[in-house]
């Protein structure tokens, strides 16, 4: 079971003007994919907040796993791919390519998602939307090859010819 960290980014959540319905969704699809969430947080949508929260996080060695939901579209005060971009060492680009492909399955506005994927140190940062159907359909698309990249990242022997289709 891998322990993993959930932020929600939102000006109107963090500030209490609107109820969060994406960390606790994301949480509730982990938790049934067998992850452990240790840790939730709200934020509001400022670069540098964002990058202090997935540095701490991802450098405390005690998630292997952060996701974000929020802050990935057009708007003026998206920018949580920029501060996911600015923290990670490597990218993982397959993630919110297989993200998008698998929303653009329904409906076109996918394509605008701005969702970022890529590996602090021992963590892996995942960027998902902010509404929570979006979120949904795209932490579901990449969810059953997770365990196998967090396996590979943390080192440990991992079985590449087993994996489930």
């Amino acid at each position: 079971m891998y322990q993993c960290a959930v932020l929600t980014i939102s000006d109107r959540s963090f500030r209490g003007e609107r109820p969060d319905e994406g960390g606790p969704l994301v949480s509730r699809l982990l938790t049934d994919a067998g992850f452990s969430v240790a840790h939730t947080e709200i934020l509001p949508d400022e670069q540098a907040d964002i990058e202090a929260a997935l540095c701490r996080l991802a450098d405390s060695g005690d998630f292997p796993l952060i996701v974000t939901t929020g802050g990935t579209g057009f708007a003026p005060r998206d920018v949580t791919p920029e501060a996911t971009l600015a923290v990670c060492d490597r990218l993982a680009p397959g993630i919110p390519e297989a993200m998008r492909y698998a929303s653009m399955q329904v409906t076109n506005r996918a394509m605008l998602s701005r969702a970022q994927a890529g590996i602090r140190r021992g963590t892996l940062i995942i960027n998902l939307p902010g509404s929570p159907k979006a979120a949904r359909e795209n932490l579901e698309a990449v969810l059953p090859a997770l365990s196998h990249g967090l396996e590979m990242l943390s080192g440990r022997p991992a079985d590449c010819a087993k994996l489930p289709r």
